[in-house]
């Protein structure tokens, strides 16, 4: 069973599984390449035959032998007019599977990096990741389409031409292939010097490209810093690294080259020689000497291209490894065994028992023994000194992670035990960090409901305060917002990101800090638009402002991954601690009970 497991995990039984429903099309186009590259035997065969039948002492084709001589060359022309057909279908077989391929497992790439869960984010840089959906993507495709042609073709040359020149003269035909050891030795050593090159070429790619994705991202950071020079200068030193190891791999070929040429040749002056020699004793026609003069480039052509067949299917084997890496990756949050959809929208009873929390690649816990419980309907605000734990408790509401210890319900429901889908569906999360869409301003809004109707899009936008400056846009809920919502303060891209958290009208809403950009008299509108929101919702709310946890029906202070304080306002404001001082801070001596 492991040997079977094992057999389906090879790069070839891997791309076998794409090629669903062009498989035969695939094995047509394998023979076809076969069969046209027996078929070059076509040309040296007919031209023995004329030759040794058709042509006189004198050099010239004798009148009873005219007709027999039109025949054969009118086969021969035909034969390699078939044989020209042959090849085009042949590429546009190979062409044809190969794109499906192509667009077949980039699809599922991409499915599969949508599905998966932060962890996976954080081991995957952006610029790996689209060097795997494009230059590696890209090496698969030219793998299928020519690298395994250009292999079966000499193989089947170098084959078909070495049997029948054994066929012709086994002497003289020995003499050749006996030099071809000798290339054989060669390639192999070319190709283990140049498989670690490729692996190697293919990361300092990716190092690039992630550079590069993460200046553009950031550009920002660079320009507000004037470190243009300074990036510049480490990316031109990452360029030249990879420039280094591209050309070292391309050069590798160089060394080696001139040994497999000079064995290559060494197989015509061996045919010259030695034929020659066998000739003048009889034992080889000229007809023949003819077949063997126009098929020695079919042994020698083959082991020429096997070194740019053997770095095109080196640059295979490292950018398919990359590709497979992706493919088989399995988010770690995704539905349990039997997970239960959910019959109805949920009421909003969120629900931490014990729950503690640590990343993965931290030596120390987040969150320590969490319990608490919000009704549905209930304005609960979070607070904390920066590092306390407060987004990593949110994130775990809609399972971006999962609790180390304890259990997180809803409406009495283990989350573990919902679908994701579902889940998440009944959530909307709005966060400082906006990230908007190349897309309408509309568009943006209704990203998590594509159909809704206008007259809801306004409305949401209405609740977040951002009607009032939409309308002033040049093309209103029309207008276009640059990449990542270039164009657009702080304050109104939050506002946006809350109008679209708002509009999947959600049962639980999750605001990180998302009036932080906005002035007190904004913030005061969307406080009341939340408190008379149309739709029973429940409401977390990540906030270090006074004005927004007053409104709230219960405060969670965490420090240092504990809760140390809950209650109201009023309740918080009589006991010392966190949350008083916070308030004498803000406020002063003027502190409103």
């Amino acid at each position: 069973m492991e040997q079977k497991n094992e057999r389906k995990n090879t790069k070839w039984a891997w791309l076998w599984q794409y090629m669903k429903g062009y498989r035969g099309l695939y094995i047509l186009a394998i023979f076809g390449t076969i069969c046209y590259n027996a078929m070059q035997l076509i040309v040296p065969f007919f031209s023995g035959k004329l030759v040794d039948q058709f042509l006189s002492e004198n050099g010239l084709i004798a009148k009873e032998h005219a007709q027999q001589f039109y025949t054969l060359v009118g086969l021969m022309v035909g034969l390699t007019i078939l044989r020209v057909v042959i090849v085009y279908l042949d590429c546009m077989a190979y062409e044809k599977v190969s794109q499906t391929v192509l667009f077949r497992i980039r699809n599922e790439l991409y499915d599969k990096i949508q599905r998966q869960d932060m962890g996976f984010y954080h081991t995957y840089r952006t610029g790996d990741l689209m060097t795997r959906m494009t230059g590696d993507l890209d090496a698969v495709r030219h793998s299928l389409a020519w690298v395994v042609r250009a292999m079966i073709e000499a193989v089947v040359l170098f084959t078909a031409a070495a049997i029948y020149l054994l066929y012709l003269n086994w002497q003289l035909a020995l003499m050749i292939l006996a030099i071809a050891p000798f290339i054989f030795f060669i390639l192999n050593r070319f190709n283990k010097t140049v498989a670690p090159m490729h692996a190697n070429l293919r990361d300092k790619l990716a190092k690039m490209n992630s550079q590069a994705q993460e200046n553009i991202a950031g550009n920002r950071v660079v320009k507000a810093f004037a470190a243009e020079a300074y990036e510049i200068e480490k990316f031109n030193q990452t360029n030249e690294d990879y420039r280094e190891s591209n050309q070292q791999t391309a050069l590798a070929w160089v060394r080696f080259f001139p040994w497999v040429e000079g064995f290559a040749n060494l197989m015509s002056v061996t045919m010259l020689l030695a034929g020659g020699l066998l000739m003048m004793k009889g034992k080889l026609s000229m007809g023949d000497y003819v077949a063997f003069s126009g098929l020695i480039w079919a042994l020698q052509n083959p082991m020429r291209q096997m070194g740019n067949i053997m770095n095109e299917y080196q640059r295979f084997n490292a950018s398919s490894k990359k590709v497979m890496e992706i493919a088989r990756v399995t988010p770690k949050i995704c539905d349990a065994p039997g997970a239960k959809a959910l019959a109805s929208r949920l009421q909003g009873k969120i629900e931490f028992q014990n729950v503690s929390f640590q990343y993965e690649d931290a030596n120390l816990p987040v969150l320590h023994d969490i319990s608490f419980t919000i009704q549905p309907g209930q304005t609960v605000a979070i607070m904390g000194e920066t590092g306390c734990g407060k987004t990593s408790l949110i994130n775990m509401i809609p399972r971006f992670y999962e609790p180390t210890k304890g259990r997180i319900l809803m409406d009495g429901m283990d989350i573990s035990k919902m679908k994701l889908q579902d889940l998440r569906k009944n959530i909307g999360f709005a966060t400082q960090d906006v990230l908007l869409y190349s897309d309408t301003v509309e568009g943006n809004i209704a990203y998590g409901c594509m159909h809704l109707p206008h007259e809801k899009i306004e409305k949401f936008a209405k609740y977040s305060a951002a009607a009032a400056f939409i309308s002033k846009m040049p093309e209103g809920y029309e207008t276009i917002i640059g990449e990542r919502g270039v164009g657009l303060s702080g304050g109104q891209k939050q506002r946006i990101s809350l109008a679209r958290a708002l509009a999947i009208e959600p049962a639980i809403l999750i605001l990180d800090d998302t009036t932080s950009a906005v002035d007190l008299e904004t913030e005061k509108q969307i406080q009341n638009s939340l408190q008379s929101l149309d739709f029973p919702c429940t409401k977390m709310i990540i906030a270090q402002r006074i004005s927004t946890t007053k409104v709230a029906d219960q405060i969670i202070v965490l420090q240092d991954g504990h809760i140390t304080q809950m209650g109201t306002h009023q309740q918080l404001m009589s006991l010392p601690g966190y949350y008083q001082d916070l308030v004498r801070l803000q406020m002063g001596d003027e502190i409103n009970g």
